[in-house]
């Protein structure tokens, strides 16, 4: 009889230590990453999925800035030397409700459009995820070179103001970064 219960609980503790592990796993990903050249530079676009929980989404709604940090790297692969670093640079992507106003504002730093001003939320989600940059001038890169383009997504630690982060401890639930994305290709 002691058995059959002490079954029953190892069960149910691996029931809900698996159960609970698959509900709260919340995967980000970059994905439709695309290298692509025009006249003059490297290009490359890509979407993050993934990256809105609702918790973030009240507190966007309650006026919380919230912005997203797109880590871009460009190095030629070399086989006796460390590689060579071609270009490096961060992209921010940052949202923030207006709640007089009624709208969401969105600054990009990739482009020079300024703030976008949305009054729907799903298009802005939408915009924030993604992301179409220059990675660099083509006079940088030699035909026949192998290359490797690294990318990779992280949230901004949001700063409350007045000590509020003591009170709103949860929005550390929030931080996320996705895996470093690799991409080797010869020029």
């Amino acid at each position: 009889m002691y058995k059959f219960f002490l079954k029953k609980i190892v069960i149910s503790f691996l029931l809900l230590f698996f159960w609970t592990g698959v509900v709260s796993a919340r995967e980000v990903i970059l994905r439709d990453i695309i290298l692509t050249t025009s006249k003059t530079n490297l290009l490359a676009y890509f979407t993050i999925d993934g990256c809105f929980t609702k918790n973030m989404q009240e507190a966007i709604f309650n006026g919380v800035p919230v912005t997203f940090t797109f880590i871009v790297k460009l190095n030629k692969k070399r086989t006796l030397f460390p590689d060579k670093r071609i270009n490096s640079f961060k992209i921010y992507h940052t949202i923030k409700y207006d709640q007089l106003k009624d709208v969401f504002e969105i600054k990009r730093t990739e482009r020079s459009e300024g703030v976008l001003t949305l009054k729907d939320f799903v298009q802005a989600k939408h915009i924030m995820g993604e992301v179409e940059t220059k990675v660099a001038p083509l006079f940088r890169l030699k035909k026949g070179e192998k290359y490797q383009f690294s990318l990779k997504a992280e949230l901004n630690k949001v700063t409350l103001p007045l000590y509020l982060h003591y009170i709103f401890f949860f929005v550390s639930l929030w931080n996320f970064e996705t895996n470093w994305y690799n991409i080797v290709f010869t020029y």
